[in-house]
């Protein structure tokens, strides 16, 4: 007399062990891209230049366009204190050092007394017209809070503060590093002797490797 469930209990106990052995092969390769792709981000996004951020359009743009430049980093608004002084100082400088070495790169945001209220593209067109603004303007960004932008929290964890008012300004070297930062209490002349020592030092690297 055959066995009832004799060969149909070894095929079943098969089956289980073949799904056990792919489903941990499943677990094991996910787990292996998941560690991957956390060491593979962690990796690249070891310095400003990157992140990618939004343009004034809301378009992706990637700040490596920067790398091997020198950066001021500000968050700006149009109607805070000393608005108009500071968009003049910011441009003049952007002129001064020129595109080739240096960038003055502005950021709206509206979370320190609600001194940006327009959108992106109009707060560009707004300072461009009423500061002749020529430096690179991008998308109105959060920088406090469980939503502040990645390029910004890069740059407060780089110097462990945290932005208490409008027109903080963080230098970024040629390596996309955090070098200083200033308050928008702070002289600005001292952003411009930094600024000016670090795109010096570029110039003198470039002419010593020709």
């Amino acid at each position: 007399m055959e066995a009832l469930g004799g060969y149909p209990v070894k095929s079943s106990r098969a089956r289980s062990k073949r799904l056990t052995v792919l489903l941990s092969m499943t677990v094991g390769v996910g787990c292996l891209f998941l560690l991957q792709t956390h060491l593979f981000r962690h990796k690249t996004l070891k310095d400003f230049y990157s992140f990618d951020v939004k343009d004034a359009k809301g378009k992706t743009f990637s700040l490596e366009k920067y790398r091997g430049k020198v950066s001021l980093v500000v968050n700006v608004a149009s109607y805070s204190d000393n608005t108009e002084e500071n968009y003049r100082f910011l441009q003049e400088l952007h002129r001064e050092l020129g595109t080739s070495h240096f960038n003055v790169l502005g950021f709206p945001c509206t979370q320190f007394g609600d001194a940006e209220p327009g959108a992106s593209r109009d707060v560009e067109a707004y300072v461009r017209s009423t500061y002749s603004v020529t430096f690179p303007f991008f998308s109105k960004v959060r920088i406090l809070g469980k939503e502040a932008d990645p390029a910004f929290k890069f740059l407060t964890d780089s110097v462990q503060q945290t932005v208490r008012w409008n027109f903080w300004k963080f230098l970024v070297n040629a390596d996309g590093k955090v070098v200083r930062f200033w308050k928008n209490s702070e002289s600005v002349e001292s952003v411009r002797e930094e600024a000016r020592a670090l795109v010096r030092e570029i110039i003198l690297k470039r002419r010593a490797e020709l």
